[in-house]
């Protein structure tokens, strides 16, 4: 086995990651839980969001850009919903906690949102929908994020590639979630075929012209300089393949993850001072939680999602199909896999976590 593909216990990972953001001051229950973020994006196969990310954290902490020890606090607060201030603290524990409000207010009062400002990167939006799964919950979460993706018919980037996630239980099958990107191509995606070395599919990216390229390091190098081009939304460039539609989606991510949380919005995100040097990022998110049984009995509803999901799944197949998938469905089946056998990293994102090893003095995972 090359290194290229070397596999590691998951819970081998979790720990390296804990122990690594407890050495910058960050709490051990945070670090635990930004840690578990993370290793659930590589077992469910998201390796863009995944410890290849631990860098950046690294990198937030030391910069100022993220508290080790924030304290989120509400701003306001209902029956129902919640605005709280992330202090400028990790995501992902911020994000835990305010989609555990969501579910506590929906146990109580059927429906539970909450909004966040002031926050930073959270991972993948699809654990934190899951989270209402365990309570037989409909789960939703959505975040506005990093300026990467180009409006229909601009040249720049205004927007970032702001991820919805929906998850719904079912009965006998597994459940209904979606964890999706509203542009054709998340940055994470990009960088993994920049170590690859591989060129982009043209309807993916910009070049600095507005221009459709396959040079993902060109696109990378033009997103960190904010030289103009980047990603493109859901349906590409034109209104003619539905570009337009992505980009819709990805101004309502940005409406209800920063402008109802009084979060900042478009290119206002990720500052920095006169110097140069990052401020935090600004970003919202947007969490809620729906008890099922405000509508109809439960257990009619999971019924029907089990019928529902097995008319889709036995439709009749195209030619050379041999399966129709669920969202969600393969991610749960790789997961499964991953814990049993290890989860594959590629070899520059091993090199980067023995650096951050070696820089923090902590023992390698590997």
């Amino acid at each position: 086995m090359t290194e290229t593909n070397k596999r590691f216990p998951a819970d081998k990972l979790r720990l390296f990651c804990a122990e690594a953001l407890e050495k910058l001051g960050v709490p051990d229950e945070d670090a635990r839980i930004t840690a578990d973020v993370l290793v659930t994006a590589d077992l469910r196969g998201v390796d863009s969001h995944g410890v290849a990310r631990m860098r950046r954290y690294v990198l937030g902490i030391q910069q100022g850009m993220m508290r080790p020890k924030a304290n989120p606090r509400p701003v306001h607060e209902t029956l129902c919903t919640a605005m709280i201030d992330g202090d400028a603290g990790l995501g992902q524990p911020i994000s835990y906690r305010t989609m555990q409000l969501a579910i506590k207010k929906a146990r109580e009062h059927s429906l539970g949102f909450v909004a966040v400002r002031n926050s930073n990167h959270f991972g993948i939006a699809g654990y934190y929908a899951m989270m209402a799964l365990a309570e037989d919950m409909i789960g939703i979460c959505t975040t506005n994020a990093e300026v990467l993706v180009v409006p229909t018919f601009a040249r720049d980037a205004m927007l970032g590639t702001n991820p919805v996630a929906i998850a719904v239980p079912a009965g006998k099958e597994r459940p209904y979630v979606l964890d999706m990107s509203t542009a054709t191509v998340t940055r994470g995606k990009l960088e993994v075929y920049a170590r690859l070395e591989k060129p982009l599919p043209l309807n993916w990216a910009t070049d600095e012209n507005g221009i459709a390229t396959d040079d993902p390091t060109r696109v990378l190098q033009n997103i960190m300089k904010r030289s103009g081009g980047g990603l493109l939304p859901l349906g590409g460039a034109s209104e003619e393949t539905g570009g337009h539609k992505g980009y819709g989606l990805a101004l309502a991510v940005e409406i209800f993850s920063a402008l109802l949380s009084g979060a900042l919005y478009a290119n206002q995100v990720y500052p920095k001072d006169k110097d140069g040097k990052p401020l935090p990022s600004g970003i919202g998110h947007f969490f809620g939680a729906i008890r099922i049984d405000a509508f109809r009995p439960k257990a009619e509803f999971k019924r029907d999602m089990d019928d529902l999901i097995s008319r889709l799944k036995n439709a009749p197949k195209a030619r050379g199909a041999t399966r129709i998938y669920i969202h969600g469905e393969k991610e749960f089946e790789m997961a499964e896999q991953y814990a049993k056998i290890g989860v594959p990293l590629n070899a520059k994102v091993v090199e980067d976590l023995r650096n951050i090893a070696k820089q923090l003095k902590i023992s390698e995972p590997f």
